[in-house]
């Protein structure tokens, strides 16, 4: 007899390797930190448009940041400090917000938090927008 096939052990045994290759695989991406990454590249860049809108903002207006914005560093939001009607459609689409920060949203100029805070230095003249809730001991800020 000429039987053609696969013994029971060997199908086993390549469904052991195909176990344990998929697991070392999983181990090796870590898709829960490849998300925290995913959200401090969004919350980058969403620092990067909101320090860039209020320089756009500045330009336009002879060198005076929004008047809102102060030497204590303070969220950006209607009960904080309240830019977007500076910012937003002019500069900015819309508000950006923390991908995952509690509470942080935009639906309008009348109800919005980002989950970033923003402050004047009113010796140098620089701002400074950051994430406080970057993940991975990331710090996300930046000076201008």
């Amino acid at each position: 007899m000429n039987k053609k096939g696969f013994t029971l052990i060997e199908v086993l045994l390549v469904i052991v390797i195909i176990a344990i290759l998929a697991g070392i695989v999983i181990i090796a991406v870590n898709p829960a930190r490849q998300i925290k990454q995913a959200n401090n590249t969004q919350r980058d860049s969403d620092v990067k448009a909101i320090i860039d809108a209020v320089y756009e903002y500045s330009l336009d207006n002879r060198g005076a940041f929004p008047a809102a914005i102060t030497g204590t560093a303070t969220e950006i939001s209607v009960a904080g400090i309240d830019i977007c009607s500076d910012l937003v459609p002019t500069y900015l689409a819309e508000m950006p917000f923390d991908p995952t920060g509690s509470g942080a949203a935009y639906t309008d100029c009348t109800n919005y938090a980002t989950g970033y805070t923003v402050i004047l230095d009113a010796t140098t003249s620089r701002i400074t927008v950051a994430a406080p809730s970057a993940e991975l001991s990331e710090t996300i800020s930046v000076t201008r």
